[in-house]
């Protein structure tokens, strides 16, 4: 718990190497001259150049690039000294084969690839166990501190109700394309430009499509429930998540106790509301007994109506900032800080528009398909296209706006490291 004072003990730098150098990583690499014992060893990218232009914007001085080697391949390094990696080139297929080479050459990884882990993760994770190293989230990223609130509520006595994040929401964004997500997102072309912003990956925030990313990882992580259509969004500030997210049966919004759920920053009229968490994660908890309700009352804190549940919540996730926590963990407790143990979600391709033969879709927030955050047994059972597997796919039978997207409906070129992931899967979807 207490990582920094226990910094002392190790007796050697933790050497780190570092698998896709984007916006994640570069912020984590602006803390990294006031990190302890954190040595980056190698950094993995198609683009040298842009990887170590990365650096130097992250405020890291000639010296420091000149001390770590670039490589534009994995498995030029697999066999380095090197503690941890952090694989996060964000592609659900490459970073799945990635995962499986790191793990069976024993060494331990950090998967900030979110998309990835919700379309093999539960494979990976056992994978890691078999080969006594450590599969972890990414802690920065919301579903890791999801599951630190998760699991804090359950090691206290509490039962969860229901947890999550926030965001910007509103029907109309899961159309939403490259072309037109900046007018949603709530900036001007020229602003985002001038950011470096990818709009295909911001449009992945707007349209829904990471927000069911990320709801699969907490699922297959805590074992929470999924909503029976998919995420609703409902617009909820701070003060009301105790009286709001929580069951149908109790005056709530959600279908079941122990459910994932993200509230949107805006109403239905795509008004701001008040208090929003459009930045932050939550989790609401129910009192067991009379005298732990009668404590929440006595102590101030926010309850629903009834005064059996209360909500917590953190405004902000600082992303790349935090991810040290991450490999201080593994490397001090070989402890991961969040990872998948279930196959409950997955997040299924939905189409956008209509879709005819021969075209090919293009993936998370592109232009032909949404995800919609399923059962693992209702994707597995209909046979629905994972939205991490759909890049490329080419389009073999006219599919109708709005309606899933199934396996029968295109021709996947399958990654052999996928294939026995999904494979895997598929005989454990509950």
């Amino acid at each position: 718990m207490y990582l920094y004072s226990g910094l002392d003990k190790l007796k050697k730098d933790i050497s780190v190497g570092i698998v896709g150098c984007g916006k994640f990583i570069s912020m984590f690499l602006s803390q990294y001259n006031h990190l302890k014992r954190v040595q980056i060893k190698t950094i993995i990218d198609l683009n040298i150049k842009r990887a170590k232009e990365n650096c130097r914007k992250s405020g890291l001085s000639k010296e420091v690039i000149k001390k770590i080697k670039f490589v534009t391949s994995l498995d030029k390094v697999l066999k380095d000294k090197i503690d941890i990696f952090i694989e996060a080139t964000g592609d659900p297929i490459i970073g799945t084969e990635h995962a499986v080479k790191i793990i069976k050459s024993k060494k331990n990884i950090i998967m900030v690839n979110v998309e990835a882990d919700v379309v093999c993760g539960k494979y990976l994770s056992d994978l890691a166990k078999k080969n006594n190293v450590v599969y972890s989230m990414a802690y920065g990223d919301q579903p890791s501190l999801i599951m630190e609130l998760i699991e804090w509520a359950k090691l206290n006595g509490f039962k969860v109700v229901s947890a999550g994040k926030g965001t910007k929401y509103h029907p109309s964004f899961e159309y939403s394309t490259p072309d037109t997500v900046w007018k949603n997102y709530g900036m001007t072309d020229a602003q985002a430009k001038k950011a470096g912003m990818n709009p295909k990956m911001f449009n992945s925030f707007t349209t829904g499509d990471k927000s069911s990313i990320e709801m699969a990882a907490v699922s297959n992580a805590s074992g929470l429930k999924c909503p029976k259509n998919g995420l609703t969004y409902p617009p909820v500030g701070v003060y009301e998540i105790a009286n709001k997210v929580k069951p149908k049966s109790k005056g709530g919004v959600t279908d079941f106790e122990g459910q994932v759920e993200v509230i949107s920053s805006i109403d239905r009229k795509k008004k701001n509301i008040p208090n929003d968490l459009r930045w932050g994660v939550y989790i609401v908890i129910k009192a067991q007994n009379s005298y732990a309700k009668a404590c929440f009352k006595e102590y101030g804190m926010v309850t629903d109506t009834s005064g059996n549940h209360s909500a917590l919540w953190r405004p902000y996730h600082y992303i790349g900032l935090e991810l040290a926590q991450s490999i201080y963990s593994i490397a001090l407790e070989k402890k991961a800080t969040g990872q998948t143990k279930f196959f409950n979600a997955d997040v299924a391709s939905i189409a956008k528009k209509n879709i005819k033969p021969g075209e090919i879709l293009d993936g998370e927030g592109g232009f032909f398909a949404r995800g919609r955050l399923v059962p693992a047994k209702k994707s597995i059972t209909e046979k629905l296209l994972p939205l991490g597997l759909s890049g490329g796919c080419i389009v073999i039978k006219n599919i109708k706006k709005d309606n899933p997207i199934k396996l029968s409906d295109v021709l996947i070129n399958w990654n052999p490291f996928v294939k026995e992931a999904r494979d895997y899967q598929k005989k454990l979807a509950s």
